[in-house]
């Protein structure tokens, strides 16, 4: 897949927040936040691109914010930090994994922590199931959510480490956030989310729209992120367990929401 030319890659704003997608790698995204405290990046797959954007922007890093160990959001943390000074915040419960890999934390941030002034104010959320100690960012003033591999445009990430219970969990948790919040997920899966969403669920006309949109979006090289969580939770057949259309679909009405996510998941490791 050819990914766009990161330095003209769109920006988003988001009621006092520049938001820029960052391609790196081969299909994931970091994500360049600026705001009243400054710029922080969250996650770090590949220093060049990240370093790039920064630079046609005349922007200085001041934060590198992870959300998980996995080397695809981590691999260019000591890059970052050695270029820029700037101090490195994740997951205290994934820190010894992160440490592992030659870069240690500076700030081991756990769910609850609460920090940034105004547009910038900053949750933490507890996202476990593609692994234990996942953590999304959430900036309620945007409203904006950077949920990484746990909450994926059309999909939600492979479950690595978690259950399907604590996923779904997950699943409920960021589904509760207002309608009209961004979601900035880790990677560009969004087309082969589409496609397997209408394998189990062909008769939603909001899917289908979507799905058009979405590979139109994809032969022009555009994004497919941020998304409005308002339609994801109208076509992501992952935040759509409990739906009683789509448990009728899949026959199987009257399962316990969380075993019916569990079976979607599964269908979709197979797809």
């Amino acid at each position: 897949m050819t990914m766009p030319d990161q330095t003209s890659f769109p920006t988003t704003v988001a009621n006092g927040l520049e938001i820029v997608t960052v391609p790196c790698l081969a299909d994931n995204y970091a994500y360049l936040v600026n705001g009243p405290d400054g710029v922080a990046v969250i996650d770090a797959p590949e220093a060049a691109p990240i370093i790039a954007a920064l630079e046609a922007r005349g922007w200085n890093l001041g934060v590198i914010m992870i959300t998980h160990h996995h080397h695809d959001h981590v691999g260019a943390i000591n890059a970052l930090r050695d270029k820029y000074g700037c101090p490195v915040m994740g997951p205290k419960a994934e820190a010894d994994k992160i440490a592992a890999q030659g870069a240690p934390l500076d700030m081991e941030l756990e769910p609850g922590f609460e920090g940034g002034t105004g547009a910038g104010r900053c949750q933490v959320i507890a996202v476990p199931g593609h692994t234990l100690g996942h953590i999304a960012f959430y900036y309620p003033e945007g409203p904006a959510l950077f949920s990484a591999d746990s909450l994926m445009v059309m999909g939600c990430g492979r479950l690595f480490e978690g259950m399907p219970a604590m996923m779904w969990h997950t699943m409920t948790t960021l589904a509760a956030l207002p309608d009209d919040t961004l979601v900035f997920s880790g990677h560009e899966y969004t087309e082969s989310n589409a496609r397997f969403a209408l394998s189990i669920d062909p008769d939603n006309a909001a899917l289908q729209k979507r799905a058009r949109e979405i590979s139109q979006a994809r032969k022009s090289d555009l994004p497919t992120v941020p998304a409005r969580l308002e339609l994801e939770k109208a076509t992501n057949p992952f935040l759509r367990a409990g739906d009683a259309d789509l448990k009728k679909s899949l026959g199987l009405e009257g399962v316990e929401d969380a075993e019916v996510f569990a079976h979607i998941r599964a269908a979709k490791d197979r797809f």
